[in-house]
């Protein structure tokens, strides 16, 4: 047996849109788009956004996305300028007591993702 990928379903929170908005602003591709979901890849890389809100789960979900250069990204974050533009929360990137430097960044639904090296 193996294993090829693995697609988390992300809730979107209670507006959708806006959450589409957020992932294509912050560099993902839409690959696929309905109105109960869509389908987000960047590299090889995807998750479906699904048009769901349920404040518990969202501000309970954490998804890890390992990256090459966590400056980079830091950087490609800030110029952005989606904390700005949709009031979320990111922290720089910081040593983590389990090993890796992260960069936490909160979506507009409450979801933390951690981008780590």
């Amino acid at each position: 047996m193996r294993a090829q990928k693995i697609r988390p379903f992300v809730p979107s929170g209670k507006d959708f849109p806006l959450a589409v908005q957020f992932y294509t602003d912050l560099g993902f591709e839409k690959i696929f788009s309905n109105p109960q979901g869509a389908i987000f890849k960047i590299d090889e890389t995807e998750f479906h956004l699904q048009n769901y809100h349920n404040v518990e789960l969202q501000e309970n979900y954490m998804l890890e996305l390992c990256v090459q250069d966590i400056d980079a990204w830091w950087t490609h974050i800030q110029s952005t300028e989606i904390v700005s533009k949709y009031q979320v929360r990111a922290n720089p990137p910081k040593m983590q007591p389990y090993g890796k430097r992260a960069i936490h960044l909160i979506d507009p639904a409450g979801v933390l993702w951690h981008f780590t090296e």
